[in-house]
């Protein structure tokens, strides 16, 4: 069962400051499973984002250069350089210039997972609970209820 959105650390991702200062919203989806990326990116388009995909952290690493999105979504799970290795060199790279969101199917309490919590803005657990991602990534005309640590 899906849990509700969590705010995970004290960086600078509100995303809805972001939404009042932009006509449109970049969005990387980065997972190694091509069809669930594909099919979060589907309905983030259907939402009217502007989504990229990426299958491999370091496609990842590329498109967030040509791109600078404004929201990064990282699976943690991805085989070679994983979410949190991902997560890791984005912060480090661009601070608190883009929101980072961890989705992970794996267990919170794991050691790699808490440790990329640490890191990342927010969390969603697999299989991703639409009214808790439309409602961290609603325009700024729907009401927030949730806002970072």
């Amino acid at each position: 069962m899906p849990y509700a959105l969590q705010p995970t650390s004290c960086h600078g991702g509100n995303i809805k400051e972001i939404f009042l200062q932009q006509e449109s919203v970049k969005i990387v989806v980065v997972d190694d499973l091509p069809d669930a990326a594909q099919a979060l990116a589907l309905l983030l388009r259907l939402d009217g984002f502007d989504v990229h995909v990426a299958c491999t952290a370091a496609e990842a690493v590329v498109l967030v250069e040509r791109e600078r999105p404004h929201v990064v979504m990282l699976d943690i799970g991805m085989p070679g350089i994983d979410g949190y290795e991902l997560a890791t060199l984005l912060r480090h790279r661009y601070q608190d210039d883009m929101v980072l969101i961890a989705v992970t199917g794996s267990d919170p309490k794991m050691d790699r997972v808490a440790d990329t919590f640490a890191i990342v803005d927010y969390h969603l657990q697999k299989p991703v609970d639409v009214r808790s991602l439309r409602r961290l990534l609603g325009p700024p005309d729907r009401e927030a209820q949730v806002e970072p640590a």
